[in-house]
């Protein structure tokens, strides 16, 4: 069975919108677009980012997310291309209900019928494990269905009053254990949890 590793950066009032680029995600307002790239040039941030990306046998991504990645990544300059190459090359799975196959990034296809389905289906099929970017609104739902094994989380000291967050408000219980954890020379928290 796969497991499915939600991967994230959070400001430390939980949210997760747009943290790499001033035009990334201003829906609802969000001014404070790039929050999270002042914190990523250390050593021990590249060391928790990489493996997650490389070691992951394919990737579960929301509309936006794929949208934005699909138009990057397939175009990355030759500095970034340890990070490209899994992204272009691995299996993307695509929660939408507006795109439909085929994709144009390659090896991307959209979940078919119900995502909480579909990604149940994944988990039980051979290989490496699957991998979440971004995508607030599909962890929402995979949290919401108990379809989450792991969370890495990179939680930077700022907040910013507002924005998407990746975790339900619908008033359930939902017990974590702490598993690993590292503190970046920019003051990040490095924290990974998976279900109690």
């Amino acid at each position: 069975m796969r497991k499915v590793i939600v991967n994230e950066f959070l400001s430390l009032d939980g949210i997760a919108q747009a943290p790499g680029a001033a035009d990334e995600d201003t829906s609802g307002d969000f001014e404070h677009g790039g929050w999270h790239m002042q914190y990523t040039e250390d050593e021990t941030f590249q060391k928790w980012v990489m493996p997650g990306i490389t070691e992951a046998g394919g990737f579960l991504l929301g509309r936006r997310t794929y949208e934005i990645f699909a138009a990057y990544w397939p175009n990355a300059p030759e500095e970034e291309q340890v990070i490209a190459e899994p992204l272009n090359t691995k299996p993307k799975h695509v929660a939408s209900k507006t795109l439909s196959d085929p994709l144009e990034w390659q090896y991307s296809t959209v979940l078919p019928g119900e995502v909480a389905e579909s990604v149940a289906a994944l988990r039980q099929e051979d290989g490496g494990d699957l991998l979440v970017i971004g995508s607030t609104v599909l962890v929402r739902t995979l949290i919401e269905q108990d379809l989450v094994d792991e969370f890495r989380l990179m939680i930077d000291p700022i907040m910013l009053g507002g924005g998407k967050r990746i975790f339900p408000e619908d008033g359930a219980l939902r017990q974590l254990r702490l598993v690993e954890h590292e503190v970046t020379s920019t003051g990040a928290v490095l924290a990974t949890y998976t279900p109690a």
